[in-house]
């Protein structure tokens, strides 16, 4: 099961079949795949992977651990590939300051916060920063944006999305 979520060849169905019937081989597929890249992804102890698997043989949950921790890194590394490769587009650094703009050219007082995020993408190997200011209102919206699609990422996939403001 690593082997395929790493992009090798995963395990052969047929040389299982006497085990496991399609429909039972395609959720263990999913539960194991699901499993290795939570616990991964979000650095689960091992006491939460062995709890994910108390309804397994002790034998077989200890066996799933020991996979898990010796090709750990291995899982990262896929899991990383597989999310970089959604976009060419990689954030790499970004700092925030808080302005309180007092007036501007057409209103004497003013007194609004605002934020100005620069954010520094690394795309196709060349660093390209990016600034933008936002009112409290689109900092809201940017901030609902990214809690929306944290959401709606595939469960048991490594797609993080993390906003340190």
């Amino acid at each position: 099961v690593v082997d395929g979520l790493c992009g090798r060849e995963p395990p052969c169905r047929s040389d299982y079949s006497a085990t496991w019937s399609l429909e039972e081989w395609l959720q263990l597929l999913d539960f194991l795949t699901g499993l290795f890249s939570l616990a991964v992804g979000s650095n689960v102890p091992d006491e939460e992977v062995l709890a994910k698997l108390s309804d397994v043989d002790h034998s077989h949950a200890e066996a799933v651990r020991s996979v898990l921790r010796a090709r750990q890194e291995e899982i990262r590394r896929a899991l990383l590939t597989r999310t970089n490769s959604i976009s060419s587009a990689i954030l790499q650094d970004f700092d925030w300051q808080l302005k309180l703009a007092l007036s501007s050219d057409k209103i004497s007082t003013l007194n609004t916060p605002l934020l100005s995020l620069g954010l520094d993408v690394r795309e196709n190997g060349a660093l390209r920063p990016i600034t933008m200011e936002l009112n409290r209102e689109e900092l809201s919206t940017l901030v609902s944006s990214l809690e929306a699609a944290n959401k709606v990422r595939p469960q048991g996939r490594c797609y993080l999305i993390n906003l340190w403001l």
